[in-house]
């Protein structure tokens, strides 16, 4: 299948492009927060030379307990998307975990991103396509690679053709996640769509930590550098300046003073294996 190019903003998504990164947070903790991240983001994303789209959750929806913290809530993490767009600048993503959240997070935000528990859920599917937004659909833990095309049809079906597909691991034994790199070329394939590799949340360790999630954050970068080399078209990484002390999946998030070094690397296995600059 041809493949397409998704554009958000300034930036354009293609598994044939230069990487794109979406990045961030994993949990939106304050307006002063997400606005000093995403300008120290964009900084890096300026010096080199990538697109990049800012993430950040406004519900942590999927917790190991209930008593972990889940963000600051829907309408004042709007605002705040909605500054960052305007005074930054950057497309902005975040997750939609109900089809009634769809249309008023659609005015704040470039992307509506499908949780991976969630990427069956037709209603909430169809509500993110009608929105005309782009759809980051993630492929479930529990789903085989070629079973995305499926969930992919139901955006596309629905008039919105503007998807992409996010590889964040598959379920392996308890509290594990493994991450079969023919995932990527096989979904593409499939749908011709634009593939993201999720490289924070494979190495996660659900429920690792009794009533949290662990991680391998050592491994981030050696499952992206895979995956930059089969080739795709972003890759997500979770990003925050103090991990240890992050209300949400700390384990797994790459320390922002490491973030610039790393993306480096990863542009370099891109260029060589697309054959640009």
């Amino acid at each position: 299948m041809q493949d397409t190019e998704v554009a958000i903003g300034p930036v354009t998504l293609g598994n044939r492009l230069p990487i794109a990164l979406i990045a961030g947070p994993c949990q939106m903790e304050s307006r002063a927060h997400a606005l000093e991240t995403a300008s120290a983001l964009k900084e890096i994303a300026g010096r080199l030379g990538f697109g990049l789209i800012y993430k950040s959750s406004y519900d942590k929806a999927n917790r190991t307990s209930a008593k972990a913290a889940r963000g600051i809530g829907l309408d004042k993490a709007l605002e705040v998307f909605a500054e960052i767009r305007e005074s930054l600048g950057l497309p902005v993503l975040t997750d939609v975990h109900d089809a009634a959240q769809c249309a008023p997070v659609a005015e704040a935000v470039d992307v509506l991103q499908i949780p991976a528990f969630l990427c069956r859920q037709t209603d909430l599917l169809l509500a993110a396509a009608a929105t005309g937004r782009a759809v980051n659909i993630k492929k479930g833990q529990f789903l085989a690679p070629w079973d995305m095309k499926n969930a992919a049809a139901k955006v596309t079906g629905a008039g919105n053709p503007r998807v992409m597909l996010t590889e964040r691991g598959a379920s392996f034994g308890y509290n594990t996640l493994v991450s079969d790199m023919r995932a990527l070329p096989i979904m593409a394939r499939d749908t011709g769509l634009p593939i993201v590799f999720d490289a924070t949340h494979s190495v996660q360790q659900p429920g690792g930590q009794g009533t949290t999630s662990g991680g391998q954050r050592e491994f981030v970068e050696t499952l992206a550098r895979a995956a930059v080399a089969v080739g795709v078209a972003a890759v997500f990484i979770e990003t925050h300046e103090d991990p240890d002390n992050a209300p949400s999946d700390g384990p797994n998030m790459v320390p922002l003073k490491e973030f610039e070094a790393l993306v480096g690397r990863l542009q370099q296995i891109d260029r060589l294996v697309k054959g640009w600059g």
